[in-house]
């Protein structure tokens, strides 16, 4: 095993203050994290970076600020509190929308895009829809759209913009003219220009149409879900209970049935592009080439083993095959396409090696060379430079729980030797220029709060957008004298790959004493939770969790994190473990990490307790069931206790069809596993939550009252998913922290031998 320390990058000439952390403090709307702004995006011209600011009053409401770089000001752009002063209303359409895109929790402006050319940006609040225009004395006015939008775009040339309405499509001219409806059979179960339930939820594709490069054309999807079948449920709220009709693919149901159109902004038929012959199948991507005279689809075969990337001619509609990617497991969707301005080749990525990397092919669909290489994971493509020839990327090459930028050289001569472009240690986050000749770099570790800089293509800072340093301006130095960095290391997994762990051991650690344990995990794959970074960048409240994680071994627990196999970043032979039966080598990996913690004379071995939320919930009643009493108690929020219940896109991916894999999905489900389950267990869920449906808490109570099991239960009215609210936050965290005390802070009594 090997130690990893991350040191503290601090030092004061004055006794620390030793303030503690509170429950109140992390979730009660204030910002432990400082100015850790959204949305980041850099002016078609580099002049400008704008972003999304939280408000000094309350860090889950958003203005739309930008950086002069000229000047080096930040200043705010617009006031969403000005603009709707007593807050916005959203359709049940974006609601829904937010809570696919995990932004449910945030209000004020949460999204906008700047015109190609650099002159206005565009943004949604509440119902209404804002164009910005720079250099305007009055530079915010209201777009008449005729109603409540969804995903609204500004054209490539700036000419349009674009939304979705009542289920169909409409363009604004800005040149002048009323909102004109280009699509017309949007209604009922049909939706022109949307993504589906799946697409938005599991295959990280939120649009459902897509501008040709010149405004001469949009491609869109429509789908019909008259298939699917409706699920009648209950989202009880406090004051009512409203009965809802959501029509959820789940495992082995049909899904949409989709089709491709093309439509032009000025109105007329649609020309449909031929998608085969196969109508069970998921649309994955659309994207155009730069001449705008041809676009690619990806289309992926409903058990995930193949995708094909099609090239379709826009004047003809023919269709030509450029690659096919297929896996005996699944095959991995990303957005590593990028076409070169040549028009003659493009960037795709692939796990084919075994590890994602990045190939050049020609648009006859040949492969030229690899641009990446080895025994190392590529994150995604981030940006090119084709006058320079260099293609940036982002991975974890030299450290797997850091994220850093790298650089190859487009002829391939660099495959397997990147260049490292950032420099400290921990997590980076990057958004490239156009050109790539600039990039926003988002860096944090565990001593480092978010810092937000402009650099240029070499690493080289050129400004400060939010520097955000650790002093006494920032809202964190008050618990300094508290605060526990921790330590990271591995272990190994029985099939000999190696497991990276995190660590906090308590305040004032005496090695002599023996801790009870709190062991947080996701466990579940597309998802890694052990990273040196100020919180979790993949989680909209990772910071959160990571700072009640601190807390707890403020209160005197040892707090571990294990990312087990079947996670991401690690290659497919680690990801592709879970294939065919879920709960089985993650709770394998689980067990080795609390046997190791079990070793080390400062833990008490016999007070394990262990929390985990969605896959994590999930992997908690796993754990319970299968883990022979080597667990103490439980916390499980918002778990999936039958993956039958669970949609069709993640669940097929792992599992395959329930009529298909009949023994993995019962062997994967906690309820096979029950005559195990002998430790406490609070149960948590959201009484509205339209993702994990409260049918999977009700099913495992009903098997559990039926056996007599005693559990603690905590269920929340209005409660979706994430418990968004800072009000619910609050509470379950509380209630987490009290259960753990009552069954882990008073010593076990040791267990008297049978005769």
């Amino acid at each position: 095993m090997r130690l990893f320390m991350v040191a503290v990058a601090m030092t004061v000439s004055f006794p620390l203050m030793a303030e503690p952390l509170t429950i109140d403090r992390i979730f009660d709307g204030g910002n432990l994290d400082g100015a850790a702004p959204r949305g980041l995006k850099l002016s078609p011209d580099g002049s400008r970076v704008t972003l999304l600011r939280p408000r000094a009053d309350n860090r889950n409401r958003f203005d739309l600020w930008e950086y002069h770089v000229a000047d080096g000001e930040l200043r705010r752009l617009v006031d969403a509190d000005k603009l709707q002063p007593g807050g916005e209303k959203l359709s049940a359409e974006e609601e829904a929308r937010r809570e696919r895109a995990r932004t449910a929790g945030y209000s004020g402006i949460v999204d906008y895009q700047w015109s190609p050319d650099g002159k206005r940006l565009l943004f949604p609040l509440g119902e209404k829809l804002y164009l910005y225009e720079l250099g305007e004395a009055r530079p915010v006015r209201t777009l008449d759209t005729g109603g409540a939008v969804v995903d609204p775009r500004i054209s490539p040339k700036g000419g349009f913009v674009s939304y979705v309405r009542d289920q169909d499509l409409w363009v604004i001219d800005l040149a002048g003219g009323a909102p004109r409806r280009l699509t017309h059979d949007g209604g009922g179960t049909v939706h022109n220009g949307e993504a589906e339930f799946v697409a938005q939820e599991e295959m990280g594709r939120t649009s459902g149409y897509w501008w040709a490069p010149d405004d001469s054309a949009i491609a869109f999807q429509r789908y019909d879900e008259a298939d699917v079948p409706v699920v009648k449920r209950f989202e009880v709220y406090a004051d009512r209970t409203d009965v809802i009709e959501q029509r959820y693919p789940a495992a082995g149901d049909p899904n949409v049935t989709v089709r491709l159109g093309l439509v032009v902004p000025q109105g007329g038929d649609t020309r449909w592009i031929d998608l085969g012959q196969n109508p069970d199948i998921y649309l994955a991507r659309v994207d155009w080439l730069p001449d705008a005279r041809h676009l690619t689809y990806q289309l992926q075969q409903r058990d995930q083993r193949r995708l094909d990337l099609e090239l379709v001619d826009v004047a003809s509609l023919e269709v030509k095959r450029l690659l096919t990617e297929t896996r005996d497991t699944w095959v991995e969707l990303n957005d590593d396409l990028h076409f070169l301005a040549d028009g003659k080749r493009f960037i795709w990525g692939s796990d084919r090696s075994g590890f994602h990397h990045l190939y050049l092919y020609g648009l006859d669909g040949k492969l030229r060379h690899a641009l990446t290489g080895g025994e190392w994971n590529v994150d995604r493509l981030a940006g090119v430079d084709e006058k320079t020839g260099s293609v940036f990327l982002e991975s974890n090459r030299d450290f797997v729980p850091d994220r850093q930028l790298y650089a190859v050289s487009l002829d391939g001569s660099t495959f397997n030797t990147p260049r490292r472009i950032t420099r400290g240690d921990g997590w980076h986050a990057t958004e490239f220029s156009a050109n790539g000749q600039l990039y926003i770099d988002t860096f944090s570790n565990p001593s480092t709060p978010p810092q937000v800089s402009l650099r240029d293509a070499d690493g080289d800072r050129l400004a400060w957008i939010e520097e955000n340093p650790y002093d006494q301006t920032h809202p964190s130095w008050r618990f300094r004298g508290s605060r526990i960095v921790p330590e990271f290391g591995t272990l190994e997994a029985s099939d000999g790959q190696t497991l990276h762990y995190r660590l906090f051991k308590p305040k004032n650690f005496d090695p002599a004493k023996r801790y009870p344990v709190f062991s947080f995990y996701y466990g579940g794959p597309g998802v890694q939770k052990v990273v040196r970074a100020w919180g979790d960048p993949a989680s909209a409240h990772g910071a959160q969790q990571v700072r009640f994680c601190e807390y707890l071994a403020q209160q005197g627990y040892v707090v571990f994190t294990l990312d087990n196999r079947g996670m991401s970043r690690r290659g497919r032979r680690f990801s592709d473990a879970i294939h065919n039966e879920l709960g089985a080598v993650e709770v394998e990996d689980q067990l080795a990490g609390i046997r190791w913690l079990g070793q080390q004379p400062w833990v008490d071995a016999q007070r394990v307790g262990v929390f985990g939320w969605s896959y994590g919930g999930y992997l908690t009643t796993m754990l319970l069931a299968r883990s022979g009493g080597a667990i103490a108690a439980g916390v499980s929020v918002a778990p999936v206790t039958d993956w039958a219940l669970y949609d069709t896109h993640y669940t097929e991916r792992y599992l395959g069809k329930p009529d298909a894999n009949r023994a993995g999905y019962i062997r994967s489900a906690p309820f096979a596993w029950l005559d195990g389950f002998n430790a406490p267990m609070l149960l948590v869920h959201g009484m509205a939550d339209d993702n994990v449906l409260f049918t999977n808490s009700t099913k495992l109570m009903a098997a559990l009252q039926e056996r007599g099991v005693a559990f603690d239960l905590m269920t929340y009215p209005g409660g979706k998913h994430g418990l968004s609210t800072p009000a619910m936050r609050k509470h379950v965290y509380h209630a987490i922290e009290a259960f753990l005390d009552r069954h882990l802070k008073a010593p076990r009594a040791p267990e008297t031998p049978t005769p």
